[in-house]
Order: structure tokens, then sequence, then C-alpha cells
């Protein structure tokens, strides 16, 4: 019977990269909470939000991405199994690199769109400047 309210598959992905890190269920300490912000009268009278603890390092997750507590115990779980899988091998997971590269992306798409304003100003000063009142030849 499934625990969780995703595809077996994904189930079947969760528990085994528990076991490749070699997470057991009862290490976990699961809690749950009411969720504050958007999501109407559920998130305010249902407790969907998951806090995850996992005791042997202490490593807390809070998880109210979804509006149902199942799927955010899923989430919990996925979250702390890939920051613990981080810290152990001392990488970057692919999300954090895609968002430093979309991150350093915009920073030089501001860049030249800065530039590019500041040119189009100094053209078109360029051009208001053009249009100074004409003087005749006798006035000084």
């Amino acid at each position: 019977m499934p625990r969780f309210p995703v595809s077996p598959a994904k189930e079947k992905q969760l528990i085994e990269q528990m076991q490749r890190l070699g997470i057991r269920e009862e290490d976990l300490a699961e809690t749950f909470v009411r969720s504050s912000g958007a999501g109407g009268q559920n998130v305010n009278k249902t407790s969907t939000c998951v806090v995850l603890l996992y005791q042997p390092t202490g490593l807390k997750i809070k998880c109210q991405t979804a509006r149902s507590q199942g799927l955010n115990r899923f989430l919990a779980r996925r979250l702390l199994l890939d920051r613990i899988e981080q810290e152990r091998l001392g990488t970057r997971s692919a999300e954090q690199q895609r968002t430093e590269k979309i991150r350093r992306q915009k920073r030089r798409r501001s860049r030249r769109a800065r530039n590019k304003m500041l040119a189009d100003k100094r053209h078109r000063s360029d051009k208001k400047s053009l249009r100074a009142a004409v003087r005749s030849g006798n006035e000084e």
C-alpha cells in the first residue's frame, strides 16, 4: 500500500535514496503544524505543514509547499535527503547549480539593459540639444 500520494515510481526512488544514504524511518521525528500563507480555510483548519527532524544530525526541514499533508510529508523527506546527500558529498545539487546559473544570467542581462538604457538617454539628449532656438546673427 502506498504511503504517500505520489506515483509508485517516485516513492520507490525515495526509499532507494534513503537506503543508499543509510537513513532509517525510525531516525526521523515528524511533527505537523498549521501552515501559513495562501490556501484558504484548508490551511487555517488543518495541520498540513510538516516539520521533519533527522535525529542523528539534528537537521530540521519544514515543508508547507502543498496543501495536502501527505504530499508535504513526501516533499519534506525528499528535501531532507537532498540536504544530507549534499552535506556528505560536499557538492552542490543540480538545482543549486541551475539557480546560480540563472542568477548570473540575470545579472549580465540587467547590466546590458542598463548600458542600453543609458546609451539611449544620451542619444535622446543629443537629439534634444539640436532643438535649441535659432539665434539671429546680430543678437549678442
